[in-house]
């Protein structure tokens, strides 16, 4: 990434940052999904990846850049690899027009991981109870939301969990890869 990319309007680097913190959905997967969030005409479908959350999109201070980077590799040596299953959709309409694909396996997993990952230096409350999900369509017509609800309800999906991944937002919007933090954890 160009250093430029966050140069503010007076030549100095900005001094905030925005991070998410993620479970990557591998691939063909990720493929899969992101096909369907186009299809249904989802305005994310191509600068959010497919993926869990951990911690939502979150501005942090850039100078707290180490520290979160130590506290998340922290995290990472805490908590051991895991599988994940991926089953059916679910929604979260009428509090939020979202489709998902439903966690089957790896839920508690999921809930852990984010529940430490936002402690210390990311600590911060949540609009809503933590439900660990794949988005497929949001922000799309009630029509398109039926589409990916019904389109993706068989879909299965089983894989090794192994990193969680730090991303950052670009000044353009996209999320780009800051960090992949492998899991090293004892099994429990």
């Amino acid at each position: 990434m160009n250093d430029d990319t966050f140069v503010g309007r007076l030549g100095t680097p900005p001094e905030t940052a925005l991070l998410g913190v993620i479970v990557p959905i591998p691939e063909p997967w990720a493929a899969l999904l992101v096909d369907w969030r186009c299809k249904v005409g989802d305005p994310q479908a191509t600068l959010v990846p497919p993926h869990v959350t951990l911690l939502p999109p979150t501005e942090v201070p850039v100078a707290d850049r180490g520290a979160i980077t130590a506290h998340l590799a922290g995290v990472a040596a805490a908590h051991p690899p895991f599988d994940m299953h991926l089953a059916g959709t679910g929604t979260f309409t009428p509090v939020s027009d979202v489709v998902f694909v439903a966690v089957a396996r790896g839920i508690g997993n999921c809930e852990l991981l984010a529940h430490d990952v936002r402690q210390g230096p990311l600590d911060r409350s949540l609009s809503f109870p933590y439900h660990p999900h794949v988005t497929v369509a949001h922000d799309v017509p009630g029509d398109m939301l039926d589409l990916a609800y019904c389109g993706l309800q068989d879909l299965s999906a089983e894989f090794r969990v192994e990193h969680f991944t730090e991303f950052e937002q670009t000044a353009a919007g996209v999320w780009e890869i800051a960090r992949e933090y492998p899991l090293t954890g004892p099994e429990r």
